[in-house]
């Protein structure tokens, strides 16, 4: 049953897209160790990182979404700092030069051994969501080919790349805008090396570290450029742009903002590995919080007798509900995945809608992460709050995670505004449910909600009542005025989005019911199912009922129904978490998660003192 479930988590290519990973986190030397000063933590971090480096095929991790996503997912595990680094390095800007043109004088070798280290220069103290009107400039130069890099103001200075002087020697991809003779031909990327072999920032480039912030700690610094001289090759090129020797650009686009989009195209590929970041984080938290309540005892009815936490329905219930959540999280993200994978950039419609879905499944899994840890800390008590037990880490690291690559509102109200413009919700990626697509005007009866296609219909029906309200608040609003229509739209917009997500996972999840070789596994994934579903059917209750999709006959139904959702779950939750497949490793490094935790504190105390 284990293993069947372990299958479907992970997929039928686990050992070659999790096993390099899963195998790293079974290290404890790749393990943060929280209670070192701050300094050592990033060094460790960078080490780590080299060590990576020296057990993979560099490039080609770089160009295999899956595996940059499975590598986030098991890093984010046990290092949030290895996490950060590895994303920039491989994703951001290794990924972005194998994107562009290659050229003989831009070489890669010191980047794939690690040489030196790229970073990747983007978001500027003035313009984080808005990032179309960056500031920094790098004028071309003809004389001798050369463009000049600068930064203008104080509002155009980098916010927060890693551009410290820890791990070595760095590059970096900067984000500039190109202008020829003070023509503007919009945001391009620029390969720029920023330190010297000792870490020291080159002639012209100023780095000022910045705070520390919560969580695992980052060399974050605010970045900027005082007339840096860069040669004609770091320019990266490409369909959306190249530059002749006179300044003359070629361009496949006519919209500058096209080619900026084009041009960071990997950001949506980072997306997929921030979501894969908090996956990891927050089935390792939920597995922590599940096992301790199993050996966590407590007084039971009789003074005399001890039941373990886990006995009670106010305990194990929400963590059930986690459970739920994190299945149908990772069913979710499984499927945004492949189809970023397998979509065909050339064909613009197909690329539109499976970037949107990386943008709903990142903004909509980072945000269950974070409410997954917070009530597994809870849930673990005092001992949660310890830094060796892991979940405070998470809970901090995942509120980064919320924020980087986009923030999670702005790319909802994008998410939103383009569900509003179709006629229809779109159908759930890679399933065809029987039921699921029906009309209520087809159904004499509005079916049990143990059905699960009529669940899936409810999810389905709360899209497309969130996207009609929507479509009526913005009729309404003053037709000349744009900012005040979709400000009337825009609750319901969102709403719908979320619906939309909730919809997406439940149907990846019964995809996984339906796929299960074992009776047992495929049993416990209807359980997980039902109780997702309902709980989110629950939430939308207002609206189907008033709608007529939920009977009153239904709606007074589901409390009941929800409860014998946990029957088999409470049975075999140790066995749910089992198949997250972490290692020994993982759980020896935290005490709660083991039987003999009091045992395994009192000597960690000693060793402290």
């Amino acid at each position: 049953m284990t293993n069947d479930l372990s299958r479907l988590l992970f997929g039928p290519d686990r050992h070659r897209v999790h096993g390099p990973w899963r195998a790293l986190v079974a290290d404890p030397a790749m393990h943060r160790l929280p209670e070192t000063p701050v300094a050592d933590q990033i060094d460790a971090s960078y080490r780590r990182l080299k060590e990576l480096n020296a057990r993979t095929d560099p490039a080609a991790l770089a160009a295999d979404p899956r595996q940059l996503a499975a590598l986030h997912e098991w890093t984010g595990v046990v290092d949030g700092g290895l996490t950060v680094l590895a994303g920039i390095h491989y994703n951001l800007f290794l990924g972005t030069l194998l994107d562009h043109d290659p050229s003989p004088k831009r070489p890669l070798d010191d980047f794939l051994r690690m040489d030196r280290i790229g970073t990747f220069l983007c978001t500027e103290l003035g313009h984080g969501n808005d990032a179309a009107a960056l500031e920094t400039v790098a004028d071309y130069d003809r004389t001798d080919r050369s463009f000049i890099l600068h930064t203008p103001g104080p509002s155009a200075r980098k916010f927060m790349p890693n551009t410290g002087p820890a791990g070595g020697p760095k590059s970096a991809v900067v984000a500039a805008r190109l202008r020829v003779e003070g023509r503007d031909h919009g945001i391009f990327l620029f390969l720029t090396p920023l330190t010297d072999e000792d870490g020291g920032p080159l002639p012209g480039v100023a780095v000022r570290p910045l705070p520390q912030r919560p969580g695992s700690p980052v060399d974050h610094c605010v970045t900027s450029f005082d007339r840096v001289r860069l040669p004609f090759e770091a320019l990266l090129t490409g369909a959306h742009g190249r530059l002749a020797d006179d300044g003359t650009l070629s361009s496949a686009y006519g919209s500058r903002r096209k080619r900026f989009l084009t041009a960071i195209g990997r950001v949506t590929t980072g997306k997929l590995c921030m979501s894969a970041g908090a996956l990891g984080a927050a089935r390792a938290a939920l597995a922590t919080a599940v096992r301790y309540a199993h050996h966590r005892e407590v007084t039971g009815a009789r003074p005399d007798r001890r039941v373990p936490v886990w006995t009670h329905r106010t305990h194990h219930g929400p963590l059930l509900e986690g459970l739920a959540t994190a299945y149908a999280m990772t069913a979710l993200h499984r499927a945004t995945v492949e189809r970023w994978a397998a979509h065909d950039p050339a064909d613009p419609e197909a690329s539109a809608t499976a970037e949107r879905q990386v943008a709903v499944t990142k903004g909509w899994t980072t945000w269950q992460a974070r409410d997954l840890i917070i009530e597994a800390r809870e849930r673990c008590g005092a001992q949660g709050l310890l830094p060796v037990n892991g979940i405070t880490a998470y809970a901090a690291d995942i509120e980064g995670t919320i924020t980087a690559e986009g923030d999670n509102l702005a790319l909802w109200a994008k998410a939103g505004a383009e569900l509003l413009l179709e006629s229809e919700p779109p159908a759930p990626a890679g399933t065809d449910l029987p039921g699921d697509l029906g009309s209520l005007d087809d159904l004499d009866d509005l079916g049990s909600l143990d059905d699960p296609a009529v669940r899936q219909r409810l999810l389905r029906a709360a899209v497309r009542l969130r996207l009609a309200r929507a479509r009526a608040r913005l009729r309404e609003a003053p037709a000349r005025d744009g900012l005040r229509r979709w400000n009337a739209a825009a609750p319901d917009a969102l709403a719908a989005v979320t619906a939309h997500a909730e919809h997406e996972a439940a149907a990846a999840l019964l995809a996984w019911a339906g796929a299960a070789r074992d009776d047992t596994a495929r049993a416990l994934l209807h359980d997980l199912h039902r109780l997702f579903t309902l709980r989110r059917i629950d939430a939308h209750g207002t609206l189907l009922l008033g709608a007529g999709e939920l009977t009153p006959g239904q709606a007074a139904a589901l409390p009941d129904v929800q409860e014998r959702s946990f029957g088999r779950l409470v049975e075999h939750a140790l066995a749910l978490v089992d198949a997250f497949d972490l290692p020994d490793a993982f759980h020896a490094a935290r005490p709660i998660t083991g039987r003999a935790y009091q045992d395994a504190f009192a000597s960690m105390s000693v060793r402290s003192a």
